[in-house]
């Protein structure tokens, strides 16, 4: 039996699962204080015969093993959260491996090994909503370099008829700033199941969207490009991403899932909403193979 926690800025959801990737029970949860937050967490797990525990949590993260501050989160907005020992603080409950990544890692993973690009060793993941973030697979393992990347922050090309200042703190209109939820609904005044399918609104987001899927495609050539989160609820996003992605190629990348097969290529999560915490039960199973190696 493997643990597994999504750890999310507004929800956890805890689970239960085993080796073959089977949830068996979970529970969710608001975020709350790191405190009331990893109690509920505890009373989910206590007196469950687990092996390991996987996490993919929000971040910024330290990731790096070496680290003095390895499996805390850092510098997050959310000042309660901000060098918080997560790991360390699982490890006083528990005497278990612990596989630690970020969400969006978690949930490349998870449909990496489980879900739309199981058995292509390589995928990439992203994530639309409340931030916007993503992860990679490649060659079947989870992309990390001097910290875990962090895509959703790249610099994108603005739309000729956006006029939109952005809302990243720290970066103005870089991808998040232009195209999260809460910068969608600060442009138009709305959420985004109120605006019409035909309002602006969708050309411009499938347009910052767009860029960034062409962007991984040229650094990380991925075999499966999965687009979730809250914002991709809008299912008719997908054509005018995949339409924008073709644009934008101008036929320079010449393969079949690009020209022919888009459709099949740039993806909603086949997991749905629990991507993460099937990733995050896989990072467990990591963490615990890793132990019996040792």
């Amino acid at each position: 039996m493997i643990g597994a926690i999504e750890a999310g800025g507004t929800k956890f959801v805890c689970g239960i699962g085993n080796d073959q990737g089977e949830i068996l029970d979970q529970t969710l949860f608001p975020t709350g204080t790191p405190e009331e937050t990893l109690a509920q967490a505890v009373r989910f797990f206590r007196g469950k015969p687990m092996e390991a525990i996987g996490v993919g949590s929000f971040g910024p993260i330290d990731l790096d093993p070496g680290s003095s501050t390895y499996g805390y989160i850092t510098t997050t907005p959310k000042e309660n959260w901000r060098q918080f020992d997560f790991v360390g603080a699982l490890r006083k409950q528990f005497q278990v491996p612990i596989g630690f990544d970020t969400d969006v890692n978690a949930a490349a993973l998870g449909e990496s090994v489980l879900g739309a690009a199981k058995g292509l060793g390589s995928c990439l993941y992203m994530t639309v909503g409340t931030g916007i973030g993503a992860g990679t697979v490649a060659e079947g393992k989870l992309i990390h370099g001097m910290q875990h990347p962090e895509m959703g922050h790249i610099l994108v090309k603005r739309h000729p008829e956006d006029h939109f200042q952005g809302i990243c703190p720290y970066h103005g209109d870089c991808l998040e700033g232009l195209a999260s939820r809460p910068a969608l609904e600060k442009r138009w005044g709305k959420r985004g199941y109120q605006l019409e399918l035909t309002h602006k609104a969708w050309e411009i987001e499938a347009y910052y969207i767009a860029q960034t899927v062409v962007t991984f495609i040229l650094i990380l050539s991925p075999k499966k490009i999965i687009v979730g989160g809250g914002i991709m609820k809008q299912r008719h996003l997908f054509p005018l991403i995949r339409e924008q992605v073709q644009f934008l190629l101008n036929g320079y990348v010449q393969q079949e899932e690009v020209i022919k097969a888009v459709e099949n290529y740039i993806v909603p999560p086949a997991l749905g909403d629990c991507s993460g915490l099937y990733g995050a039960l896989m990072l467990g199973r990591q963490a615990k193979c890793g132990s019996e190696a040792g």
